[in-house]
């Protein structure tokens, strides 16, 4: 299969820390927005993604090795594409980096909130 940029722009480099895995993704609160179900897709993507990000694996594959149902399998993209987190085209998936810093939503303006969201602001407001 010929691999191709999905999205050049936003090409992952090694962050300065150490890993392919950027410190943002806690320090912005990325982590936060995501179901285990999208961390765990996100994890696998980055270990088995080549050095522009890359990797093709079949829906089934993906389903047997992280064991989820299709509906998981899909939601969980839905949640990393919209979290700017990775580019998806069948087969190809992209892990992006994370050069553009999400917009955080002020409490009261009415904007939908994820669960992880809400998890938080309710630790936060216990603490």
């Amino acid at each position: 299969m010929h691999k191709h940029l999905l999205c050049p722009e936003r090409l992952r480099e090694v962050p300065e820390q150490f890993s392919w895995l950027d410190h943002r993704l806690v320090s912005d609160h990325r982590i936060d927005t995501c179901s285990h179900q999208a961390a765990a897709l996100y994890l696998f993507l980055v270990i088995v993604g080549d050095s522009k990000g890359l990797s093709y694996y079949s829906n089934a594959s993906l389903m047997r090795r992280l064991g989820m149902t299709e509906h998981m399998l899909d939601t969980a993209r839905r949640e990393l594409i919209s979290a700017g987190l990775i580019c998806f085209k069948k087969p190809l998936y992209q892990v992006l980096s994370l050069d553009a810093r999400p917009q955080k939503q002020e409490l009261g303006r009415g904007g939908p909130m994820s669960l992880g969201e809400i998890m938080t602001r309710i630790q936060e407001a216990q603490s």
